[in-house]
């Protein structure tokens, strides 16, 4: 009794397809690339420092790194493009703060009069 059912129930599935039933509907899948954070390669920053707070050289290495980092940039490595990035803002902070430091010093101790600016 029940495979008569069964025979009869495919014998109507084969007479109407797609009643009953949902229609097939070609699936689209979107793939929607997020774009990574933009790197900072602090170069201009690393140019100032170099021509004009170039404390102990600290300037050109940090220009150094930011060209390593700008290269990197290019080539797609991410990871030691922000690496490289990261040393060069490390270094140019660093000779901004120790030239503005001996800056200060400078005009402290030449407006206290330990330091002759002009000759006498």
């Amino acid at each position: 009794m029940e495979s008569r059912m069964n025979q009869a129930l495919v014998e109507n599935d084969q007479q109407s397809p797609g009643k009953g039933r949902c229609p097939e509907i070609p699936a689209t899948m979107v793939h929607i690339a997020t774009e990574p954070l933009p790197v900072k390669d602090h170069f201009l920053w690393s140019m100032f420092n170099f021509v004009y707070c170039n404390f102990c050289c600290l300037g050109f290495m940090a220009l150094a790194f930011s060209v390593k980092a700008r290269d990197r940039k290019m080539l797609g490595d991410i990871y030691s493009a922000n690496h490289y990035g990261a040393t060069s803002k490390a270094l140019n902070l660093a000779a901004t703060l120790l030239t503005i430091a001996l800056v200060i010093t400078v005009v402290a101790l030449a407006i206290s009069g330990v330091i002759h600016l002009r000759p006498r």
